[in-house]
């Protein structure tokens, strides 16, 4: 079971294609600069993709929705 799960993320995130978007560069700024937002031991997961999934979860990545067209 992944965590944290999909339906969860999405009340978060518009767009499917936002949420690999901003997941995948946020982890890729885990793993060159090793900052987290979190303390280390409050994730669940240990790798850097599943963090940025948490972190975005809990509201800690900001990022521009671009998927609301107004």
């Amino acid at each position: 079971m992944l965590y944290p799960s999909i339906d969860k993320l999405l009340n978060v995130v518009d767009s499917k294609y936002i949420l690999v978007h901003v997941s995948s560069q946020r982890s890729k700024q885990m793993l060159e600069n090793r900052h987290f937002q979190m303390k280390e031991k409050e994730y669940v997961n240990k790798k850097e993709l599943g963090r940025a999934l948490e972190e975005i979860e809990k509201g800690l990545v900001k990022f521009n929705n671009l998927s609301k067209n107004t």
